[in-house]
This record gives structure tokens, sequence and C-alpha cells, in this order.
């Protein structure tokens, strides 16, 4: 499906879908809780659709009951697993060491760019422990690996992604011995590490984080069940915040200011655009007119895509720096932004882990590609705030990956979309 926006202004209320990260932590690890809990506001992305799946084929029960899921958990867990991430880097990392945990064989695969994107963090620890598996030459998927985790110190870069540490987080404690995880290289993306620590936390486990250079887990632990209730999603409630930057007029609902999610940075990048946010009782709004800055993206990867159409409309030069992971992502984010900006008449250069913007006033309509990522898609939308003719944004469909009713919630704040299949 294509969408094709003409210029408009958006105004009104939203309410920020919750937080595909945490979600997809609290299903796991109330999975894996021996006993009943309720997972509250969840939104059925293709992402936490395929979490669910997984755990479902690992031996848990969950129901669904409108946007709450009712989980019985289940460990031990099953022998045998197939498990279909499908596109979901977080699913496919997160339950390799999970699905490890017992005897029989793991099978993994996915589709698109995810049969792509590297394993190799948990292909070079496999070949150091002796574990086997079997995987295609030149991809990364499908994967069947034969053999149990095992307690042990796993040492690993902490400049890849920080999902294999998750992964390894709550695999570790379920194991009959202790472990522990040394970083060979500073940690990046800390926020999601802190999510997954918080979460371990209220389900019952104990780690100890020696100032995120290792991690202490100790074996023979249990999870507890506990009810857990999503908060909005700072990653989702960029691309509204970025509206209001480029001239919307947003009410932005359902955060948490108190949130610990590492994509609430969003506020301070904004920030650093010269921009003003107001934090009313329940909802933020931004204003003001933006100006060139440089942001670093070393431990927020997923705010980029919304902030390129920001910085493609400040006044100046914009730079974003330490991007290099993006181009692991559902696409190259950092080619695939250049590219498409540049359909829309913004100039920008491109290094291997950086882009610069030189700032304009208004975007040119044309024809952009989605690139078959969520993220792009939603960016591109913005353009129509600041567009002198209708935009035209190829495989649109592609926002039902982490924000199902996109398109739908764009129209409801003024949008005007029309729908070509």
């Amino acid at each position: 499906m294509d969408v094709i926006i003409k210029p408009s202004k958006l105004s009104g209320e939203v309410i920020i879908p919750p937080s595909k990260s945490l979600a997809h932590r609290a299903i796991i690890a109330a999975s894996l809780a021996e006993g009943i809990s309720t997972i509250k506001n969840i939104d059925y992305s293709d992402d936490i659709n395929a979490t669910i799946d997984a755990m479902i084929e690992l031996g848990a029960n969950i129901t669904k009951d409108g946007d709450n899921l009712i989980i019985n958990g289940c460990f031990p867990l099953s022998k045998d697993k197939h498990i279909n991430a499908f596109e979901s880097g977080s699913t496919l990392r997160f339950l390799i060491p999970i699905a490890m945990l017992s005897d029989g064989i793991s099978h993994f695969e996915g589709i698109n760019n995810l049969n792509n994107r590297p394993l190799d963090v948990y292909l070079n620890i496999f070949d150091e422990l002796g574990i086997k598996y079997k995987k295609k030459d030149n991809a990364s998927l499908p994967l069947s690996i034969y053999d149990r985790l095992i307690p042990s110190t796993y040492k690993l870069r902490g400049d890849v992604s920080s999902q294999f540490i998750t992964g390894l987080l709550f695999a570790l404690p379920l194991l009959n011995g202790d472990s522990k995880i040394v970083l060979k290289t500073p940690l990046e993306s800390k926020g999601y590490v802190d999510l997954t620590l918080e979460i371990l936390r209220l389900y019952g486990i104990k780690i100890i984080n020696n100032d995120y250079n290792e991690f202490i887990i100790f074996g023979n632990q249990k999870y507890r069940p506990y009810n857990y209730k999503v908060e909005g999603d700072y990653s989702q409630a960029a691309f509204f915040l970025v509206a209001d930057a480029l001239g919307a007029d947003i009410k932005i609902k359902g955060l948490n200011v108190r949130s610990i999610q590492g994509d609430k940075k969003i506020l301070n990048d904004l920030e650093d655009f010269r921009l003003k946010i107001d934090n009313e009782l329940d909802y933020l709004n931004v204003s003001g007119i933006p100006k060139g800055t440089k942001i670093s993206f070393k431990n927020s990867p997923d705010l980029l895509p919304a902030l390129c159409m920001l910085a493609s409309m400040s006044q100046g030069e914009s730079f974003f720096v330490d991007a290099e992971r993006l181009r692991l992502k559902e696409s190259d984010r950092l080619s695939s932004m250049k590219l498409e900006l540049e359909k829309l008449g913004i100039k920008v250069s491109e290094t291997l882990d950086s882009l610069t913007f030189f700032g304009k006033d208004s975007f040119s309509g044309g024809i952009c590609d989605s690139h078959n990522d969520h993220r792009i898609a939603m960016a591109l939308s913005l353009a129509s705030l600041k567009c002198d003719e209708e935009i035209r944004i190829e495989g649109a469909e592609c926002v039902k990956k982490s924000y199902p009713n996109y398109w739908q919630t764009f129209e409801n704040l003024g949008g005007i979309i029309e729908y070509v299949k």
C-alpha cells in the first residue's frame, strides 16, 4: 500500500502507544514466571505479536483480553522449538539464549532484512563454548541450535546491539550456576539495558551491575508473576514532537515524564535545536524556531529518522554523529534517509557514521520509498507539514511493524491521506 499525503497542518491530541521495548521485555519475563501475570496496555504490532507467538511456542499460555495479556508462565520450556521472529530483531536476539534453556533443537527463522541482520555476537560465543549450530553461509537465518546454554563468563563488545546483552540477562539467571557478562568496550544504548534490568527486578530477578562494565548473574533464580502496565513509547512520541516543531499543534499524552527509557533523550535533543518544550499537567507540546545543532545517536538510534526531518527544516547546518549502527536496522537508515530527503529537495552529506544537513524552509513534493522501514515511513509523513506539493510514500503498510494505527492517527489529527493499493 502507498499513501499520498497532501500538505496540511496537524492539530489535536494524541495518546502515544505503549512502549514496544518494555512490552517485549514484560511479555518475556511474565512468560518465564511460574504463575499468572497481567500485562496491561498492549499494542498488537507485528513485532509484539512475534514475541507473543514465540513465547507460546516455548510453552507459555497467553490470552489476549482487549489491550491486556493474561500470561500463565512456563518453566522449564518446551524441548523442540521452531520460532519465526518475522522482522523483529528484539524477538530474535532476546529469545535465542532463552530457547537454549531446555533440551532439544532451537530453530529460528525470519523474513525480509531480519535474515541478514548480524548474529555474530552469539555465533562467536557458540564457537568459544563448543555449542553446535547450523545456518546458511551468507545469511543469519534460518539458524538451528543443538545444545543448551551453560553457566560461564560471557565476554562481548559493548558497542554492538544491546539486544544481545538483554537476551543473556534474561536467560542466565535460570541456569544451574552463576555467570558473568563482561563488556570489552564501553556500553552503548545503556537506556535499553536499564529497561531490561528494571523489568528483571520487577519479576524477581537479581543482577549485580558493576558500572555497566560487567554484570554478575546468580544462577538458580526464579521469575515471579507480576502485573505490569506498559507506559507510552518515547520513540513513537518523537514523530509527534517533531511534528509540533514543524508547525503542528499537537498535545502529546500518555508519556511518563519520569521514564527511564533511553529514547526520552528526544526531549534533550529538541532543546538542543533551541526549541521550547511545554510540559503541562498531562501533555507535552513543542514550539519555537529550530536552529541547527549536533546530535549523537550512540544511545538513541531509533530517534534518528524523525530528527532527520527536523534537521532538514532547521536554520543552518545540523550534524548527526555516532550513527553507524543505524546501517543494520530494518534498512540502512543513513543511506535511506539521505536518498529520500534528497528527493524532497534537501541537501544531505553522508559518511560511514554521520549525516550533515543543510536546512531549508520547505520540502518539495515527490515520490518516496519507505524502504520497508516503519520509522522511515513515519518520518517521511512529516514532510507534508512543510511541503509545497503532495508526497507519496511507497510501501506505507510497513508501519504495522511498530505502530499499526499510525495512518489513522495521522488522519485524526488533520492529515489528508489517500490510500493506493
